[in-house]
């Protein structure tokens, strides 16, 4: 199951996506979140669902790639809709003792499901087409008005894409010591869910360790090469907006127009 987690993880195609500008692809992205919180009829996802499955197949990125990113969600997304199901009033159409299925809670079950489905989906696009570096510089151009009230754009941008790098890491990291400890005899599958959180002490205490021990030399490679921060700093790559830009920008405008002509007009 970790092998398929997918967040923070880089599919080098050399697609029209990948040549966006990451500032652009953020953006696209934050529209993206916007655009699944706004509506609510299931005719505007259609148009959210077209839209990501043309970006991923202009991405060249294998739409089983992007599948897999959602199996480690699938138990949170049953308990998201089993508890929407259950926990919304409305009309009973059906009972289950003491709980009760109404037609509220089906409509918002569905909607939920949906919703974090294609929010999955659309930020996965993000990070398999943007190598850490470039969503570094994105990140920091967005944030940098920020700096006159005295946010650390730089720092923050930074902090965020190594988190993100350090996903895949750690997680190839937790496969290694899954293996070594299971061919000690450890047992993660059986037994209830005391034994289990138990089971897994000897998997963390390692983990930790390494990740720690990660960080700290982390820290020591950027003061080995005189990091000090964003001040002064310059790129041999500065980020340009070009003509692909202003198309991408331009239908998640148009797509974001639609989506609220449902809601406010529809």
């Amino acid at each position: 199951m970790l092998k398929d987690i997918t967040i923070g993880q880089y599919y080098p195609t050399g697609s029209y996506i990948h040549k966006l500008d990451p500032r652009t692809k953020i953006l696209v992205t934050f529209a993206l979140i916007v655009g699944l919180f706004i509506i609510d009829t299931f005719i505007p996802y259609t148009y959210i669902v077209g839209f990501i499955l043309a970006t991923v197949y202009i991405s060249k990125i294998p739409f089983k790639y992007i599948l897999k990113g959602l199996k480690p969600l699938r138990i949170i997304i049953i308990i998201t809709f089993v508890i929407n199901i259950f926990m919304t009033q409305g009309d009973v159409i059906a009972s289950l003792g003491p709980l009760n299925v109404t037609v509220e809670g089906v409509h918002q079950a569905f909607f939920m499901a949906i919703r974090l489905i294609l929010l999955v989906m659309g930020t996965s696009i993000l990070t398999l087409t943007t190598s850490p570096i470039a969503l570094t510089d994105g990140i920091e151009h967005l944030l940098n008005p920020l700096k006159k009230i005295g946010v650390p754009a730089h720092e923050l941008a930074m902090m965020m894409t190594i988190a993100l790098r350090f996903i895949p890491t750690l997680l190839e990291e937790t496969d290694k010591i899954m293996k070594a400890q299971m061919a000690r005899g450890a047992d993660f599958e059986s037994g209830n869910i005391i034994s289990r959180a138990k089971s897994l002490v000897p998997l963390l205490v390692p983990l930790f360790i390494s990740a720690f021990r990660r960080a700290d030399e982390l820290a020591m490679a950027m003061e080995a090469r005189c990091y000090r921060g964003g001040e002064n700093r310059t790129r041999m790559k500065e980020l340009n907006m070009t003509g692909r830009d202003v198309v991408a920008l331009g239908a998640t405008t148009l797509l974001l127009a639609v989506l609220l002509f449902h809601r406010i007009i529809l």
